[in-house]
């Protein structure tokens, strides 16, 4: 016992800087039903909770402490009872509850992603009650608030894969005695996106249709015009127009664009002549961060 009481003594060299605590992975279906047409959002939520004193973790005191049990009941009646309109309502709507129901709470951040459900269609006929999964791209959102403060809500999206197979190279680069790279003035532009943008504080925004417009901006930027495309002459171009045609939706983006790299592979041995139709892949996870701001 006496072992035990010294390990809750405060010391007076030790500064707490963040107790925050709470509950990852909660993974659940909302199904909504519209007459006989059914509606599914899938999707796992995070949320993490700050009281307003530490004496949990410096006294072994834990009667403000809201168990992560808790935590998740709390997330899944709330999709029980509001449903999931957007990730980024329900995230809204996750915040809101812990900050008016317990006045121990401090901060609240609380994140959701979502499985890309699609409705199956027959014919040109949607299905009234069966998806696929279609790996186009993770949705996610985040929404954050400390007591007294705005809610900011942020958006995104994450692993999109995208790829041009010519208007792409990567030439006049900085060379020196270490440098064997050559120079490509046509090669294949592949790479995973995560793409995370602020809306700021929390307004009446319609987040549905800004993400699928912030998803065409992504598309738009990396491929160009559909009949000629448009030639980039490095990953940190591609992301820079990605980002200045996202900025004029948002004000701020951060994006990360991981590399895929293919190398065609010399069949001179095997007596063939291979006009970059067949390229070996090799993944290179070295993501290239840039974050920009709209003033």
């Amino acid at each position: 016992n006496t072992v035990m009481r010294n390990c809750f003594q405060r010391n007076p060299d030790v500064e707490v800087l963040n107790c925050e605590y709470g509950k990852n992975t909660i993974k659940f279906l909302r199904l909504h039903r519209e007459g006989k047409k059914h509606f599914v959002k899938e999707v796992e939520v995070c949320t993490h909770l700050r009281l307003t004193s530490a004496h949990e973790y410096l006294d072994g005191n834990n009667s403000l402490v809201i168990p992560t049990d808790t935590i998740k009941n709390i997330v899944l009646v709330l999709a029980k009872k509001n449903g999931i309109p957007t990730l980024e309502q329900f995230a809204i709507d996750i915040c809101k509850h812990f900050m008016t129901t317990f006045c121990q709470v401090a901060y609240v951040k609380t994140y959701v992603q979502e499985v890309p459900w699609q409705r199956l269609h027959e014919n040109g006929v949607p299905h009234i009650h069966s998806f696929i999964c279609v790996p186009d791209g993770i949705r996610f959102c985040e929404a954050e608030q400390c007591r007294n403060g705005p809610l900011v809500v942020f958006a995104g999206i994450k692993d999109l894969k995208l790829m041009k197979t010519t208007q792409s190279g990567f030439e006049g680069f900085f060379k020196n005695e270490h440098t064997t790279l050559p120079e490509r003035h046509d090669r294949i532009l592949c790479g995973e996106l995560f793409c995370k943008w602020s809306y700021g504080e929390c307004k009446d925004f319609d987040f549905d249709c800004i993400w699928n417009k912030i998803r065409e901006c992504i598309i738009e930027a990396f491929s160009g015009p559909p009949d000629c495309g448009e030639y980039s002459p490095s990953y940190q171009k591609t992301v820079n127009s990605i980002q200045m045609l996202v900025l004029s939706k948002v004000q701020v983006i951060e994006t990360v664009l991981n590399n895929t790299f293919y190398n065609v592979v010399d069949m001179k041995n095997l007596g063939l002549t291979n006009d970059k139709e067949v390229s070996k892949c090799s993944k290179h996870n070295l993501p290239r961060l840039f974050r920009n701001t709209q003033p």
